[in-house]
Parts: structure tokens; sequence; C-alpha cells
């Protein structure tokens, strides 16, 4: 016997169900993709005395490597490092098969940092992007993430997401019966994490609603599960429930406006919807199986889910006032914890195609049926997508704990993200903020 859906049963902590056979209908693909496109993102250039506290360069390289779209050429291999779109010699990064070439400059002025930057084209020579932003040594971050993001626009086309925020769950345990969990946010790659909530007891699945300005999650200060809902800026909490049983895995409806959770009230694990608003409550499940982990498609009047209605845990959608729920996931003997891409086209769960352990981030192509596996670790959970559909952060364990992981969606890039002592979990990806 395994826990059966292993986000979800971290509150019900007694469910489990047995794994059996694999109904092979579609596709798994295990295989990576092709290189990513090559680009110099050259030291910025600094006019001031001390050294700046963040390396905007750096940084900006790191987001575009992130996407899995880019691969930052190492400074040790640039032949020059121009500051200025004057300088930039192309026969230097052509020979380094740099596609493309950012150079920037960082002034003080006013007690203020003035930032010029430019892209280039580097076979066609050609300047792809220019601009400037300014702020304080604090928002030295903020500035190369929307450097990035507007470099990311404007190489592909899609919404740069690198100026999210992420919100995470710590576990430090002090003794047998002392642990202290702490709710951080921080950036999307784990940098400056800040603390919103801290508890002697369980903290799990905390959700942005899709202002990014308030957050829902279980807590268990009552010593069982119950929803809250918190203002990120002024902490001021609600209780949203507080029925018999279970009260678990909160998803925010597109508009903000109702919560989809999980109720045992009447005895089994159910999906309801709340109006916040009126605080109507409708059930939208009605089965004999275990039901859980709902997400909300962008309509706002379909939700995937997990269950085990098949006799094993997977994947399906219905429509939130009801009805037949129709089978999304059909390779692999366990799929589960369903997020969406943007455009909807890409599914992202929790995929095991055999063994009891195997957990992995897995993605299916919601058009063709095709499974890709995107990780190489086991007990993988939790996955969370990107605003712009191009990277998942996940949780699983390295060398005996918990801490967290992203994997581009295309499979390219996978790295740790630094994030605070003790077990690190339950990561949610917050929407666009701007």
């Amino acid at each position: 016997m395994i826990k059966l859906f292993r986000g979800l049963l971290v509150v019900v902590l007694c469910c489990a169900a047995g794994m059996v056979g694999a109904e092979e209908k579609n596709i798994l693909v295990t295989s990576g993709s092709d290189r990513a496109t090559p680009i110099a993102v050259v030291p910025f250039g600094w006019q001031g005395g001390n050294v700046l506290p963040e390396d905007m360069s750096e940084i900006i390289g790191n987001d575009l490597r992130n996407s899995g779209y880019y691969a930052p050429i190492p400074r040790q291999n640039m032949i020059s490092q121009p500051s200025q779109a004057s300088e930039v010699i192309f026969r230097d990064w052509k020979a380094l098969g740099a596609q493309y070439v950012m150079v920037g400059n960082i002034v003080p002025a006013g007690g203020r940092l003035q930032v010029q930057y430019a892209l280039f084209n580097v076979a066609t020579e050609q300047q792809v992007l220019t601009g400037n932003v300014s702020g304080t040594t604090d928002q030295l971050r903020d500035m190369s993430h929307y450097i990035a993001d507007q470099s990311f626009e404007k190489l592909t086309g899609i919404k740069g997401a690198f100026s999210t925020r992420m919100l995470y769950v710590t576990a430090e345990r002090f003794s047998e019966n002392n642990t202290r969990f702490t709710l951080q946010r921080s950036d999307y790659d784990g940098a400056r994490a800040v603390t919103l909530l801290q508890s002697r007891e369980p903290i799990l699945s905390p959700r942005f609603a899709p202002d990014g300005k308030r957050i829902a999650y279980v807590s268990f200060e009552q010593k069982r599960p119950r929803i809250f809902v918190q203002h990120i800026d002024t902490g001021r909490r609600e209780q949203i429930t507080n029925f018999e049983g279970l009260n678990g895995a909160p998803a925010w409806s597109p508009d903000g406006t109702k919560l989809a959770f999980v109720l045992s009230k009447d005895g089994n694990p159910e999906i309801y919807v709340m109006n916040l608003a009126s605080r109507q409550l409708n059930r939208v499940t009605n089965d004999s199986s275990i039901d859980t982990e709902p997400f909300f498609g962008k309509d706002g009047s379909t939700l995937y889910f997990t269950s085990d209605r098949g006799g094993k845990p997977q994947i399906y959608k219905t429509n939130i006032n009801g009805g037949g729920a129709e089978r999304v996931t059909f390779v692999g003997n366990y799929n589960a914890n369903p997020k969406l891409s943007a455009d909807e086209k890409t599914l992202v769960m929790i995929h095991r195609q055999d063994g009891f352990t195997n957990f992995k981030v897995a993605v299916q192509d919601l058009a063709r049926g095709s499974v890709k596996i995107l990780t190489d670790s086991n007990l993988d959970e939790s996955p969370t997508v990107a605003p712009n559909g191009t990277m998942v952060i996940y949780a699983t364990r390295q060398q005996g704990r918990g801490v967290l992981m992203l994997v581009s969606i295309n499979g390219r890039v996978r790295l740790p993200l630094p994030t605070a002592q003790g077990e690190v979990r339950e990561p949610s990806w917050s929407p666009y903020l701007n």
C-alpha cells in the first residue's frame, strides 16, 4: 500500500490505495529536445565605486537559461567584454558561436542606478532591443528580471515570467515534538525569501490568487485542516472552511471569485466550489472514489482533478456544475496533481510509469496525447507552472532532504533552487504581477 494522492494525503495521512497495471493508450516520450540558442550576456559596466551587491548580467543570463530556450556563454570564454553598443565587435561573438549578445552599463544618479542595455543579433549585426531602467541598489534583481523579461519576449514572442514570485513551505524539526513550519514567498528562482506565516502545525497547499495579492492555504493550527485566505501586503487572514473531516487542496478560479477544494464532510473526499462573496458551496463530484487536487481551466467552468474511480489514480475533467467526468490521462499507472500551461495545450502532472516509488514530473500534449517525462529524480511532487508555460518548479528529495527543483518545459534545463534550511515543499508559482 502506498499513498494515493501524494500531495493531498499529507493532509489525509491515512488514505492509501494499491497500484496496479498500466493502461497504455497513448505515447510515452523519454528523450530530450535539441540544443538551446547560444547567447552572451556580457558583464554590465559599472561607473560607481563600491562593488554592487548583485550581478545583473549573471541574473539575466540565469533567467534566460532557466527558460530552456537559451544557453549563456561562460564569461571565461568571452574574447571581449564591451559595455556599450559601440564597443561590440561582432567577429568576437561569431567566433564563439553566439547568436545573440547583450551589453549594459550601470551609472549612479542621485541615489539611484540608471541601467542602459542593448541586445544584438550577431549574424545580422543588427540591434534587436534597447532600453533603460532605473531603481535603487535593493532593486537590482527586479531590474535584472525586467530586462530578462523584455529580452525573452522580444526574441520569442512569449511574455517573460522572470519577475514573478513563488510560495513554498519549509519544515524545520528541532526535536521529536517541535517542528516549525514557515510559509515563504521569494523570487521565482528562490532569492529574497520573506516569511508570510509561521506555525508549530503543518501548512499545506499554498496558492496565489489570480491578482497576486492574496493566497490560500491549508493550516492545521486548530489541530485539524482548515483553509485560510491571507492578504500578502497586510497579513490579514480569513478562515474560509470549518467543515468536519478533510478541508484541503484549495484552487482559485481564474477570476479569483471562487475557490475549489476537497471536503470529506460527508465521509468521502469530494470536490466542492465556493463563491467567496456569498459563501455558497456547490458540490462538484459525487463518487465513491477519492476525488482530489482540483485545478481550474481558464474558462472558469472546467475543473481538472485526480481520482481513483478507474481503479488507479488518473486525471479527469468535469464541469463545475457537476455531471459526468471525462478521463484525460491514459499513459502510466499513476497520474496526479494536474496543472495546465497558460495556453491549455499542455498538462503538467506527477507521473509513474512503473514501480512503486518512481514518481516523476511529466507533461502531456492534450491534443496528441503524448507524454514526456521531464525529470530524472524519484519521489517528485507538487508541480507548479510558470504563467507563460515555459518552466516548472517541483518538490523532490536530494540526499535525504526535501528540496525544490526547476525544469524547463522543453526538458533542456534541470537545476535545484536555493531555499531556506530544513525540508522544503509545496511550491506555487505566482501569476504575472505587472
